[in-house]
């Protein structure tokens, strides 16, 4: 279970040294960076966690998407509120959380597709999104349909949560010692889909990795990691590939 004076659902791993190959961009209310390679139609939504879209972490990701063929948008799906800090106040963490609810994030959203749609040619959407972002591709899996593909990496699962009704492919990416992430919960969540999914889905459970090991492991600070850091990566890439 989470320490309870450190009650975050995301740790910091290991901050980039990175500046991005994008840039920022004013989408209606909010700000985004986006990268975007030479030609294509194809375009993913990129959700940042606690930390906020300005995180070298996720920008590094966005841009691996980039080079992968698609269009790479990570929005201030905050809408201009700070995001977390390691050196904020854990004992406030959860007061600060209610006020960035990953499930109320539909005006954000209709922003960024609209602009992915109107002004960068996309006609082919998937998104994926890291912890906090990770909550928040699962909602949108079940709120947009246009979405035609997504993963979702360590997001948190309550066993209350429900998720069958997911309207597209969506592939949730778990690690097996997930401090915050109880393996009963991913096998819960598994159990759901199963029984009430109606569409393609993937749960997958990488050996010996922690929380955020995708976009928050240097692969090569730990030798041992490097391969499940690299398939965690390839298999997003993958899934984006067979849907969108």
């Amino acid at each position: 279970m989470a320490n309870e004076s450190r009650p975050c659902p995301c740790d910091i791993g290991d901050r980039f040294d990175y500046g991005g190959r994008g840039q920022e961009v004013q989408v209606e209310h909010i700000e985004a960076y986006v990268c975007k390679p030479a030609s294509t139609d194809k375009a993913v939504i990129v959700i940042h966690d606690i930390f906020g879209w300005q995180l070298p972490n996720t920008r590094y990701m966005a841009d691996m998407l980039a080079a992968n063929g698609y269009i790479a948008i990570c929005p201030d799906f905050f809408a201009g509120k700070e995001p977390w800090k390691p050196s904020d106040d854990w004992s406030k963490f959860d007061d600060w959380l209610k006020t960035r609810d990953a499930r109320k994030i539909n005006k954000e959203a209709d922003a960024v597709l609209k602009y992915l749609k109107e002004q960068c040619g996309a006609k082919k959407l998937g998104v994926v999104g890291f912890c906090w972002g990770g909550v928040a591709v699962r909602h949108l899996m079940m709120t947009y349909p246009e979405l035609k593909a997504g993963v979702s990496l360590y997001g948190l699962v309550k066993d209350s949560d429900d998720i069958s009704n997911l309207l597209n492919p969506t592939f949730f990416i778990f690690a097996e010692k997930d401090d915050f992430i109880p393996l009963h919960q991913v096998t819960l969540l598994e159990q759901k889909l199963k029984k009430n999914c109606k569409v393609d889905y993937k749960v997958k459970i990488y050996p010996g990795q922690t929380h955020g090991f995708v976009h928050r492991k240097r692969e090569d600070i730990n030798p041992q990691d490097k391969p499940y850091i690299e398939e965690g990566r390839k298999d997003m890439i993958n899934w984006l590939n067979k849907y969108v």
